[in-house]
């Protein structure tokens, strides 16, 4: 068998698993997002984004960042994670914040650091190309660490629901990346399917990959405010303070997304570059009821179900049962989506689906 390449040393990884899932109660709870739920037979969306590193970056070259409440489950779920390369966040401040305290503490431990930024939201295949992409964005920051490297998926469909990336020239010897002309915020029907039409544009991935000293020059740039605060983390890392000082200024770091303060304004200024590599890869976003359907098998009349469950004589009804022992069945059901755990029941049309969201929020805390 060949020898599997050794990856550099100066390579590594952060996975954003902050996310709370509010979309697709109750499955996803306050306590048990959805990052942690097992989504694909056994394995939850985390533990599936781990697995795509496999080969790519060694276990004690990645790192989680989430909130510190979670820290027992993701800790349960990612046995191999340590203390050291666990970011606990003492309250979300977007991402912008999460991928700056990454490279503050890579650039204090190791100034050559290149790290992917990946998020535990995704089903992506095959994994194969999946890697070959992000090593091509390893390539790109090491060859300029003022580099930022972002990923454009290929569309599909003139989706409503992502954000867009517009390709632009291209950069001599590094094929298929191209330089970024600009970043495009959620467009209505007829833009996307402009977009899509013209083949200049691809979905924002999301994920990304940036020398750490780089980003935090960016972020200096760009969101001096923030740069300062994280700055002062930085110097507490890895001492008896890190607790008490993260604590006290996390909190007040201005909240936005990478995107917003970073990567467009880097898209326009000559003192950075960005760069896009495509990614041809099949990219799900599990975020909704109706992205979570696209994972499971449909039968004739468009019905789809897990668990002890059993659609009769529906139509376009999705049937999601978490609890073991008991039956879910469904009757002359036509577009809806029913959903039971043992701790709640939600029942809404699929057309309305992405209304979870303000039932959360109606909910006494006990029941998110």
């Amino acid at each position: 068998m060949p020898n599997t390449p050794t990856p550099p040393s100066n390579r590594y990884a952060m996975i954003m698993a902050g996310g709370s899932g509010t979309r697709l109660w109750p499955m996803s709870r306050a306590q048990t997002p959805k990052q942690l739920v097992p989504m694909i037979g056994e394995e939850s969306l985390l533990q599936l984004a781990a697995a795509r590193l496999e080969g790519l970056i060694p276990n004690d070259r990645r790192m989680v960042c989430a909130a510190e409440t979670w820290r027992d489950g993701i800790r349960g779920a990612l046995p191999t994670l340590t203390d050291a390369n666990w970011i606990g966040e003492p309250m979300g401040r977007d991402t912008v914040n999460a991928v700056a305290l990454t490279a503050a503490i890579l650039a204090k431990r190791d100034p050559d650091a290149i790290f992917a930024v990946l998020t535990a939201d995704h089903v992506i295949e095959p994994v194969g190309l999946f890697q070959q992409c992000i090593d091509h964005g390893f390539r790109l920051a090491e060859a300029d660490p003022s580099r930022l490297v972002t990923f454009a998926i290929t569309p599909t469909f003139p989706a409503t629901q992502y954000g867009y990336v517009e390709y632009g020239g291209s950069i001599p010897g590094s094929a298929p990346a191209v330089r970024c002309a600009r970043f495009v915020e959620k467009p209505d029907l007829p833009r996307a399917k402009e977009y899509v039409e013209s083949g200049r544009f691809g979905w924002n991935s999301g994920m990304f990959v940036f020398h750490a000293q780089g980003f935090l020059d960016a972020l200096k740039r760009f969101r001096p405010s923030n740069h300062a605060g994280i700055m002062k983390i930085q110097s507490a890392w890895d001492t008896p303070e890190q607790s008490m000082v993260l604590a006290a200024v996390y909190p007040t770091l201005p909240k936005i997304s990478v995107d917003y303060a970073i990567m467009e304004p880097a898209s326009q200024d000559t003192q950075f570059s960005v760069a896009t590599v495509p990614m041809a890869v099949s990219w799900k976003d599990v975020g909704s009821w109706s992205t979570y359907a696209t994972l499971l098998s449909e039968d004739p009349e468009g019905n789809r179900a897990t668990g002890e469950a059993m659609p009769v004589g529906c139509k376009d009804t999705m049937v999601v049962n978490r609890e073991a022992g008991h039956l879910v069945c469904a009757v002359g059901c036509e577009g809806l989506v029913i959903v039971h755990t043992p701790e709640a029941t939600l029942i809404v049309p699929a057309s309305m689906s992405e209304r979870v969201k303000e039932l959360v929020q109606e909910l006494p805390p006990e029941w998110r």
